[in-house]
């Protein structure tokens, strides 16, 4: 890997393009990923937020599902935002009986943890890998973080209101997710600490 990783991002289903815009301002080469050979070229992946029950079926209509396991469980950084949370973690509440994931992260996710759509909200959240500023985060249907493993570290919590104390940012080793949409405020502080994961793990 070069100093100028090449970083994909899932293009099945989801805000991808936001994901590309945030990691080309890091100053990083992007690739879209819908195919087993297009995942072989990458360096790390980025699995987006949308719809985590589509996104699992069209992974293994395409033949991913278990690509994407394998290189991840090799050691490939991933990072997960809202939906992407979802596929990778170890465990679903809330999801259908026969949802699958990705994995890589030893938690588990419940799907649509803050409500529906009209239950969507933005928050400031203290995230210190981030720095000290505070992170703007925006929340759409999104899920929460119900159980960590030994191995996992908090990275952020929800502070205030009905949800408070909720965890909403994980790492575990090489694979980083969060509960927000990062890639929708113009504040590329979670990629740039993504891309900074990729470059260390090279």
């Amino acid at each position: 890997m070069s100093d100028t990783p090449v970083i994909g991002v899932l293009a099945l289903q989801g805000d991808f393009r936001e994901h590309e815009h945030a990691l080309l301002a890091c100053g990083v080469t992007t690739a879209r990923v819908r195919s087993v050979d297009e995942l072989a070229a990458v360096d790390a992946l980025v699995i987006p937020g949308g719809e985590s029950t589509t996104m699992s079926n069209l992974a293994l209509r395409w033949g991913l599902m278990q690509p994407l396991r394998d290189r991840v469980a090799a050691g490939m950084p991933a990072y997960g935002s809202c939906a992407g949370m979802i596929m990778l973690a170890d465990t679903i509440e809330g999801g259908r009986p026969d949802q699958e994931t990705i994995g890589g992260l030893n938690v588990t996710v419940r799907r649509n943890a803050f409500g529906r759509q009209v239950d969507s909200f933005e928050s400031d959240l203290h995230i210190p890998a981030l720095g000290q500023d505070p992170f703007h985060a925006v929340f759409i249907r999104a899920p929460w973080v119900e159980r960590v493993g030994e191995d996992v570290t908090v990275l952020g919590r929800v502070e205030g209101g009905a949800a408070d104390g909720r965890i909403v940012a994980v790492q575990q080793g090489h694979v980083l997710a969060t509960s927000f949409h990062p890639e929708l405020t113009g504040d590329v502080r979670v990629h740039r600490y993504f891309v900074e994961m990729v470059r260390e793990k090279a």
